[in-house]
């Protein structure tokens, strides 16, 4: 593992950054770390993030920011839960206490803070921590990530999109991440729907680093918000050999592939991604976001009347271990789908079960908080669908659809909801809900004119008018 060419503890001192530690190589490692997370790729020859996540113990046990960024990108990434994960939890103790015996910086303090919060599900209020951090010290980079993703959790679009706007001015092109720090920006712009400056300002971080995924996901996610499928289907295959290298992000970016075909009717094409690319990934990786796509990848098809067979049942190995997680609702849903796909009624009673039961006394858990209101009632619409029951899954999802934002997870991730109550309303035997749905459909052609899906679901909606 050669971290040589990685920032040492002058480096970060200079910068305005210090770190606690004598170590020299816990500081190269800490930014190895860190870069890996920044650019969405495991660099296999630092033996990869969970390489460099047992180096920077060895090389220094006691240093809290090594303990910092591990336990926080295992929270961040949301496959694991402190509820039953005895091992996370320990390891936030651990943080919490290595803090308390040291002599640490402000800053370091409150990162320290902002993982424990995070790790009860306090995501606002951890959020707040970090935007204190990066009010004083605007590079922090592993801040403003942690923000990042934490405003991305709970739906905030507008705090993810100017947490990066506010320290954007005090960043140089020579600093680390500079690029990486537009594509962050893109993306916020994106998901505020500023489109037009979403894809210009992903375009400079290309040009920048061609192989940054995180803007190339940008660009593909913008052509798919604006209904440009061709035009995203040509930019996703010629950067294409850009984009793998990033392997944290490229099942993603695959998944984005998929729905244009989905989009354009071609169902053959997008379950050929699902096979070769999507749910492979899935299951050598076993992120987070891998999971999820795969299962609204085949939700998606299935709402478009495609048969997806057995593949299923392979998908819930994968989301059954997960059931009783509860890290987000974004998640719980996801799984549900699956679930229900399964045709596995146990799983299915078990996590609405165990959802509901937390949902009684959510103390600082956002996400258990609004699970009441939002979480719930979409779960049950989707078992509701799944019965033949649409009427009622209607009911459940019409007074909320608003608030499908605050699930987390991006435009294109929750329109995935949006189109289960299209579909529900058109196939519900009442007329108003026949005319609900036609209302949706035109609110979406509008929002997103030339869309071919879109154009299929209006013709539909007018035969059953007829």
């Amino acid at each position: 593992m050669n971290v040589s060419s990685f920032r040492d503890c002058k480096a970060w001192k200079s910068e305005g950054l210090p770190l606690s530690t004598s170590s020299n190589e816990a500081c190269k490692l800490y930014d190895a770390i860190l870069s890996q997370y920044v650019t969405w790729r495991n660099n296999e020859t630092l033996g990869g993030i969970e390489g460099c996540i047992t180096a920077v113990k060895a090389a220094d046990p006691d240093f809290v920011m090594g303990h910092v960024i591990s336990t926080g990108l295992e929270l961040v990434g949301t496959g694991s839960s402190v509820l039953r994960d005895e091992r996370l939890a320990s390891a936030v103790r651990r943080t919490v206490e290595l803090a308390n015996s040291q002599e640490l910086t402000s800053r370091e303090r409150s990162h320290v803070k902002a993982v424990e919060l995070f790790s009860k599900g306090a995501l606002h209020k951890a959020c707040e921590v970090w935007e204190g951090i990066l009010a004083d010290h605007p590079t922090d980079m592993l801040a403003l990530k942690f923000a990042h993703d934490g405003f991305f959790y709970l739906g905030e679009q507008t705090q993810m999109r100017d947490s990066v706007a506010r320290v954007l001015p005090h960043w140089k092109p020579h600093m680390p991440f500079y690029s990486y720090l537009k594509g962050m920006y893109s993306f916020g712009l994106l998901e505020t729907r500023l489109y037009d400056d979403a894809e210009k300002m992903a375009k400079e971080a290309l040009a920048l680093t061609p192989e940054d995924g995180w803007s190339v996901h940008a660009v593909a996610h913008v052509h798919e918000m604006k209904a440009e499928m061709d035009k995203g289907l040509k930019f996703m295959a010629s950067t294409e050999k850009d984009w793998m290298v990033c392997d944290m992000l490229a099942c993603h970016n695959y998944w984005h592939w998929a729905l244009y075909h989905i989009e354009k009717g071609n169902y053959d094409d997008a379950l050929k991604i699902f096979d070769e690319q999507v749910f492979q990934r899935c299951v050598k990786s076993g992120a987070m976001l891998d999971i999820v796509d795969s299962c609204s990848l085949l939700y998606r098809l299935e709402l478009e009347g495609v048969s997806v067979k057995d593949r299923y049942r392979e998908l819930l190995q994968v989301t059954q271990p997960h059931t009783e997680d509860h890290t987000l609702l974004f998640n719980d849903l996801h799984f549900l789908m699956v679930s229900l796909g399964s045709k596995e009624t146990t799983t299915t009673r078990l996590l609405l079960e165990s959802l509901q039961e937390l949902a009684k006394d959510p103390a600082e858990n956002h996400q258990l908080q609004i699970a009441e209101c939002v979480g719930l009632p979409m779960c049950q619409a989707l078992l509701e669908y799944d019965q033949g029951n649409y009427s009622q899954a209607i009911e459940l999802l019409k007074p909320i659809k608003d608030r499908f934002v605050e699930i987390g997870g991006s435009d294109a991730q929750r329109d995935v909801f949006s189109q289960l109550l299209i579909h529900a309303a058109m196939k519900s035997g009442d007329k108003e809900h026949q005319r609900f749905a036609r209302c949706m459909l035109i609110e979406r052609d509008a929002v997103r004119p030339n869309s071919l899906l879109t154009d299929r679901l209006i013709q539909k909606a007018q035969s059953l008018h007829v």
